[in-house]
């Protein structure tokens, strides 16, 4: 009886150290928490409107196996054509473990469609229903501290035509924190007309339309000096507008001067 108890004292000590040993690998226990945001917004596409219809967010810790939803999720269809000249759609703001995540994950529903010419076409969406768009990050989430992503859609690049005459959906997104990137915005005259805006520096290039307002915002740019090209309606009949050596700084918004075309 004497060497049973201790036989089960012993078993119930290797338990203990297991699961102790398994919280440590985990890298995000007892460790506090962070506060994460993910903001959606849209890069340029020649379609009268873009409805993705979002469900959820969800993080993957390094060594672990099981993903995790961030928090209370603004699920919903999102038309991503009105995500333009600053304004953007919070997905989810919350709190969640400190720690080191590899990787985000957008969880995507079935009712996402593409209007062109008027007309409504669904947008068959196969990879995004069955794992949804992982995005690699591999940051680490420091505790009180306050990480803010933004989610930049790439119309354009993301919606393929099908020989059927349908589309599909091919997600392509470009995920930049904050903190590590700038933004350009400003606005363009006469009101009325679209204008695509575009940054480039050699290695990185990002666009966006301006809104009914004339206002545009370039996200996820890192820092250096960039030329913004100013290309009008074709309705309007003028020649490109370019400014050269917009300079970036991390985590600022460079404020550009009204670029008017009349």
């Amino acid at each position: 009886m004497k060497n049973l108890w201790k036989g089960l004292f012993l078993m119930t000590l290797t338990l203990v150290f297991v699961s102790c040993s398994k919280n440590d690998d985990a890298g995000n226990t007892d460790q506090g928490t962070a506060n994460l945001s993910v903001k959606l917004v849209d890069a340029p596409g020649d379609y009268d409107a873009v409805y993705i219809d979002v469900q959820d967010v969800m993080v993957k810790y390094n060594g672990e196996t099981d993903e995790v939803s961030i928090g209370e999720i603004n699920a919903g269809v999102y038309n991503l054509l009105e995500l333009t000249g600053g304004v953007s759609a919070v997905l989810v703001d919350d709190q969640l473990p400190a720690g080191s995540i590899s990787q985000i994950r957008l969880v995507l529903g079935s009712q996402n469609s593409v209007v062109v010419d008027g007309q409504s076409y669904p947008l068959d969406t196969p990879s995004a229903q069955q794992s949804g768009l992982k995005l690699q990050l591999h940051q680490d989430l420091e505790e009180d501290v306050y990480y803010e992503y933004v989610l930049d859609f790439d119309v354009d690049q993301s919606i393929v035509v099908q020989g059927n005459g349908g589309y599909s959906l091919h997600p392509s997104i470009q995920a930049s924190l904050v903190a590590n990137a700038g933004k350009i915005s400003g606005a363009v005259l006469p009101l009325g007309f679209q204008t695509l805006v575009t940054a480039d520096n050699g290695t990185t290039v990002v666009s966006a339309y301006t809104d009914a307002q004339g206002n545009y915002m370039l996200y996820g740019l890192p820092e250096g000096a960039y030329n913004l090209t100013f290309e009008a309606d074709a309705t309007l009949g003028v020649p490109p507008i370019t400014l050269s050596g917009v300079n970036v700084t991390a985590g600022v918004t460079t404020t550009v001067e009204t670029v008017t075309f009349l």
